[in-house]
């Protein structure tokens, strides 16, 4: 039961919305692994897109989520308006990770706003891809493209939650880990890049 305890305070007065704040690392890849597969099969089999063309497209999808990945930490869960309503939404959206930085139960994002979140990306490449069709690009890109975009997420996820949770040995992660944690505790407005370093070197934000 993922109730209130020392190590993951209470968020919410309601009981109900409060057992929802929590979620644990491994509902991540149980929800959106088998959506990733279905995307990337829809993509090779009822969209008729080359296997490799598809695997082309997934792996520049799992690009564009680490520009994703740096840009929404940067902006969206770094804003915090000058207003009590503001500063309450920054707090539930990505201050509570800073403030209970050990809360093994909200490391990772819950499967409603991930949805949320994720729609507006499938959105904005359907978009993209209406938009490129008049100019003979063929539109079916996105099933793999996205595919590619949500495993990346699900790196994203488990990478982080392994970064707080786990005893590293692989000295790439040691080094995420180490990047990561300089954001916590010494460089706030810096670092927010997690699984590449790439945008925040692009950026000056390293």
């Amino acid at each position: 039961m993922l109730s209130a305890r020392p190590e993951s305070p209470r968020m919410f007065e309601s009981d109900f919305v409060d057992f929802f704040s929590r979620t644990p690392w491994w509902s991540i890849p149980l929800i959106w692994g088998p959506i990733v597969l279905g995307l990337f099969g829809y993509g090779l089999i009822s969209a008729e897109v080359v296997w490799w063309v598809a695997v082309i497209q997934a792996v520049l999808g799992a690009v564009f989520w680490t520009f994703s990945e740096y840009w929404l930490h940067r902006t969206v869960f770094h804003w915090e308006p000058d207003n009590a309503f503001g500063r309450r939404f920054h707090f539930i959206l990505h201050g509570c990770h800073h403030t209970w930085i050990n809360d093994p139960y909200r490391l990772v994002m819950p499967p409603a706003a991930g949805m949320i979140i994720a729609s507006l990306f499938w959105a904005l490449f359907t978009a993209v891809g209406t938009g490129l069709e008049p100019w003979g690009i063929d539109p079916t890109w996105r099933w793999a493209f996205f595919a590619g975009f949500l495993g990346g997420y699900i790196n994203y996820d488990l990478t982080h939650y392994a970064t707080h949770h786990v005893k590293l040995k692989n000295k790439r992660l040691k080094k995420i880990r180490q990047h990561h944690m300089k954001h916590h505790f010494k460089e706030p407005d810096k670092k927010y890049g997690f699984t590449t370093f790439f945008w925040d070197k692009l950026f000056g934000t390293y």
